[in-house]
């Protein structure tokens, strides 16, 4: 049986913040994170956003099926991981999302997904930083020497 394979890292700096509004979601944590220099770091997010960007990975194609929607969006959860591709910092996240009916809808979270307000937990990891890497068994950019 496989066994999980793991990296062991300390809790580094914390930072807590609003997320700018009118952006992308994923574009203002990656430059928080180019500007810090936080390479390794678990976050979550609360807030609302105008627009969303949402996929599901097709296995059996191995591609991501991708849609958007225009529309307030309160964030009932974000969280997701900052690691390396190809020496940058990179975002892995999903959300899940709720209407003014409460209807809700999630998924892997994409660009362009536009803040209309936020907040966020962000905690750096402290150690070698994983990095991505194209896995040919999924298709998927996954953490590298981690199989």
């Amino acid at each position: 049986m496989p066994k999980l394979t793991c990296s062991e890292f300390k809790s580094g700096r914390r930072f807590m913040g609003r997320l700018p509004h009118g952006v992308d979601l994923i574009k203002s944590i990656e430059a928080f994170c180019g500007e810090t220099a936080v390479a390794m770091a678990t976050f979550s997010a609360i807030g609302a956003v105008t627009s969303v960007t949402l996929g599901a990975y097709d296995q059996k194609q191995q591609v991501y099926v991708t849609y958007t929607k225009e529309a307030p969006l309160e964030i009932v959860n974000c969280t997701g991981n900052i690691s390396l591709k190809d020496g940058n910092p990179m975002v892995h996240a999903h959300i899940l999302l709720a209407d003014m009916h409460g209807k809700t809808i999630g998924g892997h979270l994409f660009s362009e997904t536009i803040i209309y307000a936020g907040e966020i937990d962000l905690v750096e990891l402290a150690g070698k930083p994983l990095e991505r890497a194209y896995d040919t068994t999924t298709g998927l950019m996954l953490w590298k020497g981690l199989s």
